[in-house]
Formats: C-alpha cells, sequence, structure tokens
C-alpha cells in the first residue's frame, strides 16, 4: 500500500492522523466495530455495555480468548493499563478523559466505566481505533511516553518492520477473530500525488487511497476502474470541508453579513469545477448519512438573497466588502476552491463583495485557529468516531461564553468563537438522550447554527480505494477505513515487487 504521508510513531498515544489510524486499525483491536452499514459490533469486548439507571456507569465484559502480539494475555488489567496511559498521555486523550471519570476492572474480564456525565454515543467512542489496547508487559516502561517503533497490540497482523517510509505487517498466527486473507502488508510512503499514481500503475503498488491522491489524480482512477483496469472500493462520507468565520471581530460580528455570505456560495459550481464531481455539495455540519444530520440546514445558493442581505449591511450602494479568505497552501483543491469562488463572486456579486484570497501551510494554520488569526478559512474535520457529536461539540461547544461570543470550548479552538444562548447546554443534553428525541435535538441544533453562520459547509469527502486487477476490490468499514485484512489476491500472486522486503521496497520516493 503506497501513501504519502510519514509515519513517525504507532503508538495509540500519538495516533491522530488518517495514515496512522489506518495502521493501527490493521495492527490492532477496538472494543466494538462500526460495520459498513452502521451496527456496532463487539470486538474485544463480548458485548455492549451495561449501563446503570443513572447512565453514570458503563460495565464492559471481555473476551477472553485474546493474546496480545507478546504472547500475554489480554484481560480487564490489560485494558485498565491502556485506558489510563491514554487519558494521561494521548494525544487525543481527552476525548476519553473528558468523559471518563475513572476505569476500574471489577473482575478477570471486566472493566467499570465512571462516567462524568451520562454520555449515549459511548459504544461509539470506544470503537475508535486510537482506544486499542496495548500489552502492558511491552510498554511497561513507557506509561507516559510514546513506544514510536513498536507496536505491540490484539490485531490480525503483527509489526514485523518499522521505519518512518515503511512498515511490514505479518499476520498474527495466534489471532483470536478471522486470519487476514493475504500473506502480509508492506506500507511504503511516497513524496508526492504523482509518484503514487505512477507506482500503481506500473505494479509497484497494489493498492492507492484517495486521502494520499490529488482530486484529479483521484477522477482518473475513478475512470479506470469504470473501465474495469482497477478495481474500486468506496467508504462512508465522514470527511467534511467547511469555512470558518470569526464571529469576534469586524466585519464577521454582523450575522446579516455572514447570512450574506451562506447565500453567495455556489455549491453546484464547487462540485463541477473544483471537486471534479468527487465530493458531494454539504450544507451541513454533520455528514449527511449518520444518524442525527440535517443535510439541509444551511441555505442554498441565493444570490437574489446574498444582495439583499448584503444591501441590508451596508454595501452595494458604493461600497464593496473586501473579504479575507485563507486556503490552505499545501492542498491543491483547496487554492482550487479559493480562485474559483473568488470568480464566482466576480461574476455574480461584483459591486457588493470582493474575495482576497491568500494561502497558508496546514500546520501553521490550524496552530493559529484559535487566536482569531483568519477572517475566513477553508479547513477539514473528521471526527475520530461516526457520531453526530463528535462533529457538533469540536465546533460548537463552548466552556465560557460571553453573550453569542465563545472565550473557550470547541468554537474558539476551531476558530470561530460563535455561541448562543442554551446552545452547550443543548450540546450536553443531545448526549445524554437517546433514539427520536436525540436526533431531533441534532437537527435543533444545526439549525440553530445555520442561522448563526459561525461555518459555511462546502463539501464532504467519501474514501475511495483502488487495487490492481489481481486483488478483490477493497471494503471499507463503517469507521472510513480499508479493512486490509480482507485484502485477497485473485490470480496466481498479487504481490508488487514492494512487498518483498524493507530493503527492496526502496524507501520514500
Amino acid at each position: 500500500m503506497g501513501q504519502a504521508s510519514r509515519i513517525d510513531s504507532l503508538d495509540p498515544i500519538k495516533a491522530s492522523r488518517v495514515g496512522v489510524m489506518q495502521a493501527l486499525a490493521a495492527l490492532g483491536d477496538p472494543l466494538y466495530s462500526i460495520e459498513a452499514d452502521g451496527r456496532i459490533e463487539p470486538r474485544l469486548a463480548s458485548a455492549l455495555p451495561q449501563i446503570s439507571g443513572d447512565g453514570l456507569r458503563a460495565l464492559i465484559p471481555l473476551r477472553h480468548d485474546v493474546l496480545f502480539h507478546d504472547g500475554t494475555r489480554f484481560d480487564a488489567a490489560a485494558l485498565v493499563f491502556s485506558m489510563q496511559r491514554f487519558m494521561k498521555a494521548g494525544t487525543l486523550g481527552f476525548q476519553l478523559a473528558d468523559r471518563v471519570q475513572a476505569v476500574r476492572a471489577v473482575g478477570p474480564f471486566e472493566v467499570e466505566l465512571s462516567l462524568k456525565r451520562p454520555f449515549a454515543p459511548l459504544p461509539r467512542l470506544l470503537s475508535a481505533i486510537f482506544l486499542t489496547p496495548v500489552s502492558p508487559t511491552a510498554y511497561r516502561n513507557h506509561r507516559e511516553k510514546p513506544l514510536n517503533d513498536r507496536f505491540v497490540g490484539t490485531g490480525p497482523y503483527r509489526l514485523a518492520y518499522f521505519s518512518e517510509q515503511q512498515q511490514r505487517l505479518m499476520p498474527f498466527d495466534r489471532y483470536w477473530g478471522r486470519r487476514p486473507a493475504n500473506g502480509g502488508l508492506m506500507l511504503t510512503t511516497y513524496s508526492n500525488s504523482t509518484a503514487l499514481l505512477g507506482g500503481l500503475r506500473s505494479g509497484e503498488i497494489d493498492l492507492l487511497l484517495s486521502s494520499s491522491l490529488d482530486i484529479d489524480h483521484q477522477r482518473a482512477l475513478h475512470r479506470s476502474a469504470e473501465k474495469g483496469d482497477l478495481k474500486e472500493g468506496l467508504g462512508p462520507a465522514l470527511d467534511i470541508g467547511f469555512l470558518s468565520l470569526l464571529t469576534s471581530q469586524p466585519p464577521l460580528d454582523n450575522p446579516t453579513l455572514r447570512q450574506a455570505i451562506a447565500s453567495s456560495l455556489d455549491h453546484d459550481l464547487i462540485q463541477q469545477r473544483v471537486s471534479l464531481g468527487m465530493r458531494p455539495s454539504l450544507r451541513s455540519l454533520v455528514p449527511p448519512s449518520l444518524p442525527g444530520a440535517d443535510p439541509d440546514a444551511w441555505p442554498a445558493y441565493n444570490p437574489g438573497r446574498a444582495r439583499s442581505l448584503y444591501k441590508r449591511a451596508g454595501y452595494c450602494h458604493g461600497k464593496r466588502l473586501s473579504l479575507p479568505l485563507t486556503f490552505l497552501s499545501d492542498v491543491p483543491t483547496d487554492r482550487l476552491f479559493a480562485l474559483t469562488w473568488q470568480s464566482q463572486l466576480k461574476r455574480d456579486l461584483d459591486d457588493c463583495v470582493r474575495l482576497e484570497v491568500s494561502g497558508m501551510e496546514s500546520t501553521t494554520a490550524y496552530s493559529q485557529l484559535d487566536k482569531e488569526a483568519f477572517p475566513m478559512i477553508l479547513i477539514n474535520w473528521m471526527g475520530d468516531y461516526p457520531d453526530a457529536e463528535n462533529y457538533l461539540s469540536p465546533m460548537l461547544a463552548c466552556t465560557k461564553p460571553q453573550g453569542n461570543r465563545c472565550l473557550e470550548g470547541g468554537s474558539a479552538l476551531s476558530g470561530s468563537f460563535w455561541t448562543a444562548p442554551g446552545l452547550d447546554a443543548q450540546l450536553q443534553r443531545s448526549s445524554e438522550l437517546a433514539g427520536p428525541e436525540r436526533l431531533a435535538l441534532l437537527q435543533t441544533i444545526q439549525r440553530r447554527a445555520a442561522v448563526g453562520v459561525p461555518y459555511l459547509p462546502v463539501w464532504v469527502v467519501r474514501p475511495a480505494a483502488w487495487a490492481r486487477p489481481q486483488l478483490e476490490s477493497p471494503r471499507f468499514d463503517g469507521s472510513g477505513r480499508v479493512v486490509l485484512s480482507q485484502l485477497r489476491p485473485i490470480g496466481p500472486t498479487a504481490l508488487s515487487p514492494a512487498a518483498l522486503s524493507p530493503l527492496q521496497a526502496g524507501g520514500q520516493r
């Protein structure tokens, strides 16, 4: 499998990037998995959590037949070790620590979680692959620091070789579940999308994921699959792209102006010209495939309504709004979006608004989101687990509101600094509810955000994977990752030259 990003660590406490999560999904197991049809299935757990009447305690029964790659037993003590380690030292440790007060073993194969408040999506949170347990024996001296070049977990593959450019995964012969359908995997880093595309076409690579490829290369591979030259697999659309609007400073502190901007974006044009039809338009902060989404919450493109709102805000009568937009300069599609929208606004509303575009490298941009640095910026978000809560809370939660301004919380961290009276209480309430009442409240929250326009959804990304004809079509799970253990050769051999050995694979290109 070829990919564009280097993997500098396979320790779950450092996991946050797509490529690392994909590798961990082959090397480790979650307590629960989200299937392609959305069902929640026990994996290392033997059943769904048993929740107490007050919703503050969750009892998780575990399988009895699981071994770590070092041969030691997976049990309640091992899970407690891994969870406590993750809460204390994990990059994403807040996902568990913000919700779990304590974790303890109440039997050899039973763990109890004490929750800070009732949390209905708990099984979905526990499906996150960064919570995959690790061997207490192997990580004894790394309770609070990462073990970067090893991984000792419970998954269908064990790590046989590691460098930042290459990782070799071999089947774990004592795996508790179904054995991999192939003889092993080599994950290899290439320098860019062009090199990856060439590697697949030359037979040097057997599998490519869309997350590593430029949009025009994705379309080329899609067309090749339509002609039968490649095998294509599609996963659930969980990655959203959106504009974050700085509501705490002029001019975008004016809600009428933000509503005008929301009606100014021609989603259909963006889908055709920028994403080449590969990314569906989005008018919600929650991917439409998830329960509780409101696909039409944000207004559709309406230049007449936009002009009326710009006029109400004091523009179009000889006064034109200069609207700064920052895009991620190392993401080619984002630059094309900025230039296309700039041209569209010049065509439709040139007397009212002019888009001023500038680029910034991703790492720098994300580090400045919470510093009120960008009047408007195009960013993306993929929930760490597939639930509406993990999209709304990171963007709308506010622990320190001041009127409609958020001083601390997810809204500030995402660059909008917006809130509304009672909104945070509604978010917390939505996490405590289940069934139709929860779904209705989630939709209400989205409609409130659509009126305030702290964000403007742009598109949703459906992951794809392309394999050589000698492999069966790649399959995705419900969390948006390829199930690598199900990659099955169908010819005499499907191994590329890169699969022979770490040295022969040639390193980074």
